[in-house]
């Protein structure tokens, strides 16, 4: 097992300072955030994310987060790609910007539910059945076209979209070739919506079980009602050691299922000062791995530049 960071989650660095910061720290790997962001008059981690490489002109920018990546001595554990399976042009792109990185997989988004407002888009109104067998016509195409590049394409589980659960995603996946398409199973994301207990839903995953994002969140009841009179719940992320979410326990059914690939933090709480939580999550997952024992793969000494 290797561990990365996701830099949707480091938004105040550079790519430079996160390589750097990331390797002094020990990380093994990185996943860098693709996309076309808002501006933003403070770094924040949707817009204004200093750490994310711009989708226009990625194909410029490949040479740049080569450099940068293998100079610090980190690894790809994937790329954090945005391009929504209907976008077949930008799909297209990001794979053969994986190919070309050496990066071997990338997020390709499904498409959200009928209801959402993600990524500020009007809610398309749809239904599931409709959206979903859009997303796995999409997502035919993908696989074909993430084996001519040689890469796979993954699809995150995700509240708000037609993936919520591990269950929905293996449907949609079916009969697809495992070697090119695969599932990135997200510990805090299913604490929001479609939460299956973690070791039946990655033996159900199967071959598709192809990366883990490891986040933490908690449910917080608020002072209003509903017109029921009902009491309202909101959701919010929290640092890994005090989310709702046991990493301890995702890590033995992880170690049950013999998972001994990529696990990759995108923490968003910010209790903690980023540099500061980015090398205590560190800590925790070290910890965690080994009370579940689970074997870290080329562990390397906070501060070692070579790889692992």
């Amino acid at each position: 097992m290797k561990f990365s960071v996701f830099t949707a989650s480091t938004p105040e660095w550079t790519p430079q300072e996160a390589a750097t910061q990331l390797t002094a720290q020990g990380w093994h790997g990185i996943e860098w955030r693709v996309t076309d962001q808002a501006e933003a008059p403070e770094p924040g981690f949707w817009a204004g994310n200093k750490a994310t490489w711009p989708m226009t002109g990625i194909e410029d920018s490949v040479p740049e987060i080569a450099r940068i990546t293998s100079e610090a001595g980190l690894e790809f554990s994937g790329l954090g790609g945005y391009a929504r399976c209907d976008n077949h042009d930008g799909v297209e792109r990001v794979l053969a910007a994986t190919a070309a990185l050496g990066a071997r997989q990338v997020r390709v988004n499904v498409l959200p539910l009928g209801n959402s407002t993600m990524g500020g888009l009007e809610p398309s109104g749809l239904s599931y059945p409709e959206l979903f067998a859009a997303t796995r016509g999409h997502y035919e195409w993908v696989a074909e076209r993430a084996a001519h590049h040689g890469v796979k394409a993954l699809v995150e589980l995700h509240h708000g979209t037609v993936t919520a659960s591990a269950s929905s995603a293996r449907r949609l996946l079916e009969g697809l070739d495992p070697q090119h398409v695969g599932v990135i199973h997200d510990l805090g994301n299913l604490l929001i919506e479609g939460w299956e207990s973690p070791l039946p839903a990655l033996e159900l995953l199967g071959p598709y079980l192809a990366h883990v994002h490891v986040k933490n969140a908690r449910w917080v009841r608020t002072e209003n009602r509903d017109e029921a009179g009902a009491s309202v719940w909101v959701n919010e992320w929290a640092p890994l050691a005090e989310g709702q979410g046991s990493v301890l326990e995702y890590f033995k059914a992880l170690a049950s299922v013999g998972y001994d690939h990529w696990v990759t933090v995108e923490d968003f709480s910010t209790e903690v000062p980023l540099a500061e939580r980015t090398a205590g999550n560190l800590d925790f997952l070290r910890r965690a791995a080994d009370a579940a024992g689970l074997t870290i793969s080329g562990t390397r000494a906070a501060g070692s530049l070579s790889k692992g």
